[in-house]
């Protein structure tokens, strides 16, 4: 049987030669193939780090531009976080507070971000960002007041669940407990920012167990369809609450998808924080100067608890989470890079420590104290303009149980105690009545 001779000409030479689908950049081949990666067969997503494991520069790294005030800074925030995280855990134990998320093992990846972004940048979180509202000058007394829901909480007045924080004057959007619905509205805070603020971008954080809502999808799409200055921040640490990240895609983690948006993507070691600096400051000047989408994921490791109503024990060994603990620290990791250039020491590091304990408990003891928020702020703040006749009703019915039984019954009695006025706000003279 005769056969035509095959010549052996690159896939270069081929698709320049057949040219490419029309409105695509596609090249056309001859050949059938098929592909499942967005690397070179034989190939994976690489992973930018800067530090090892020993807080030693690798080989052919650069270090970001850093001094040592600014990196003594970095450092203080990231032990200030585990300092809080430890209180608080211990707090809603005690049955203090209701609930509360740790962000053991993800204080690189979280402060890195916070120091990287412009104070006015905005920020649409998930709930491990507590550290972005510490590095802008939030507060542990903020912090606590909100956990505690009492009078001096600016978040939501007492309202809101544990660390759910917002702060229109840091730029940090209120925290809502549905998963990944922050995604699709910093699409949008980036196209408004665009149009009103080109110099600021969105910058939204998410895990990656978010990424498998469609949420993050839709996030996507509009972001890089409807071009806007978002970037997206993956914090992946291995875990969606209960499920390993082995369980939820079967592909390379969260960076892979970005392309199939047309997003610039890198990814990034999550546990070195000058890795995630300079990362994360080289995809906001990409995301600011082109007015488009850049997707950031960390790659971190969760070594405490999804939250306190969580026992991650039940799914992973805890010989596994220690390992990673002392193999993979990223405190440890910076603080020997600290020690290496002679701008940190045991002594510095006791008196850190001493320091952050001293001011997170004064914090505690003062938001323990404080009374709640008067009760009728149960009703301000749900609607602009006019109060709908039902929100008038409600308030109605409360005012009339509270003169009830609010002195005569002796649970409702303690609770009132707890409130600023205890409930006259709504009780006294010349409050507002229901409809009747």
């Amino acid at each position: 049987m005769f056969r035509p001779l095959r010549l052996a000409v690159p896939a270069r030479a081929r698709a320049i030669h057949l040219g490419h689908l029309p409105n695509t950049n596609s090249p056309i081949v001859p050949t059938l193939s098929f592909f499942n990666s967005i690397t070179p067969p034989g190939e994976k997503i690489p992973t930018f780090r800067v530090l090892d494991g020993l807080g030693k520069p690798v080989e052919g790294a650069e270090l970001p531009d850093i001094d040592e005030p600014f990196a003594r800074k970095l450092y203080e925030h990231m032990q200030l976080l585990p300092t809080l995280d430890t209180v608080l855990y211990n707090v809603q134990r005690q049955g203090k507070i209701s609930f509360h998320m740790t962000s053991h093992g993800e204080e690189a990846t979280v402060i890195g971000c916070a120091a990287a972004l412009e104070p006015d940048d905005e920020v649409l979180g998930q709930y491990r960002e507590m550290g972005v509202l510490l590095w802008r000058g939030f507060g542990v007394d903020a912090i606590m007041a909100q956990c505690f829901g009492n009078h001096e909480d600016t978040s939501g007045k007492g309202r809101q669940m544990p660390v759910h924080f917002g702060s229109p004057a840091h730029h940090f959007h209120t925290i809502s407990s549905p998963l990944a619905t922050q995604i699709p509205q910093a699409a949008g805070v980036g196209y408004a920012l665009r149009r009103a603020r080109p110099r600021n971008i969105a910058a939204c954080f998410f895990g990656e167990g978010a990424a498998s809502e469609g949420d993050f999808h839709a996030g996507f799409l509009l972001a890089s369809t409807l071009p806007a200055p978002t970037l997206f921040l993956a914090r992946n640490n291995g875990f969606a609450i209960s499920t390993p990240s082995t369980e939820q895609y079967f592909g390379d983690g969260i960076a892979s998808r970005g392309p199939g948006y047309g997003i610039d993507t890198v990814r990034v070691d999550g546990n070195d924080v000058l890795a995630v600096l300079a990362a994360v400051r080289a995809a906001r000047a990409r995301t600011q100067a082109g007015g488009r989408a850049v997707l950031v994921e960390a790659m971190t490791y969760r070594v405490g608890h999804h939250s306190t109503s969580d026992d991650s024990f039940a799914y992973r060994q805890r010989a596994e989470v220690e390992d990673r603990k002392r193999v993979d620290n990223p405190l440890a990791r910076f603080r020997l890079f600290l020690e290496s250039r002679g701008w940190w020491g045991a002594e510095d590091e006791a008196a850190l420590k001493e320091r952050l304990q001293k001011m997170v408990m004064k914090a505690f003891r003062h938001a323990e104290a404080a009374p709640k928020g008067q009760i009728s702020n149960l009703f301000s703040d749900v609607y602009g303009g006019e109060e709908p006749w039902n929100i008038t009703e409600q308030r109605g019915e409360l005012t009339r149980l509270l003169k009830k039984y609010g002195d005569t019954y002796e649970p409702w009695r303690n609770e009132l105690a707890r409130f600023k006025n205890k409930g006259e706000d709504l009780t006294a003279a010349g409050a507002v009545a229901s409809h009747d």
